[in-house]
């Protein structure tokens, strides 16, 4: 039996403590996470916005 597995990110101006309480209304709970930097180029250099949050969730039966 497969489950299904979706990544969840955390946005911009949303907490990790929502994006948790986001995912478990529907239904997943976290089996992963993962942060990659976010940039942006200003005056040719590559200049850091954020960190981007991503969580996996694997579907609760």
């Amino acid at each position: 039996m497969s489950k299904k597995t979706v990544w969840f990110e955390v946005e911009a101006e949303e907490s990790i403590e929502n994006c948790l309480k986001r995912m478990a209304a529907e239904g997943y709970t976290v089996a992963g996470r993962k942060e990659e930097p976010l940039f942006t180029e200003v005056n040719g250099e590559y200049v850091p916005v954020r960190q981007v949050i991503k969580f996996k969730g694997i579907l609760t039966e």
